[in-house]
């Protein structure tokens, strides 16, 4: 998962996984200026909620509908708007019924 933070800086955080323990993966992050975060070994929970997260994407726009993505950049706009509107129109009960970026404009 690539995170970019208000700074610009970018982390991408990752299970324990060997490609992303790979030494010309990490020093091409590095050289992107990209910083790496992985899970604790043997820990999901440290990135569950990003497993929930992609779990959930492919439930609702990839699953039963690859048919409808004619070539990359369809689906890359598709995964945009998605995103988007998950963060900007979304309600949940674990968001007290606001979207993600009001809930979190509203807690700090």
């Amino acid at each position: 998962m690539l995170i970019n933070l208000k700074n610009g800086h970018l982390i991408f955080h990752s299970d324990q996984g060997w490609q992303y323990q790979h030494e010309f993966y990490r020093k091409t992050l590095k050289k992107h200026g990209i910083i790496q975060s992985m899970s604790r070994k043997g820990n999901c929970y440290d990135n569950c909620i990003m497993e929930t997260f992609f779990g959930r994407l492919k439930t609702e726009i990839y699953y039963d509908h690859e048919s409808e993505y004619k070539s990359f950049e369809v689906f890359s706009v598709a995964v945009k708007e998605y995103i988007y509107d998950y963060n900007n129109k979304r309600i949940q009960a674990k968001t007290k019924w606001m979207p993600p970026v009001i809930y979190r404009q509203a807690s700090t």
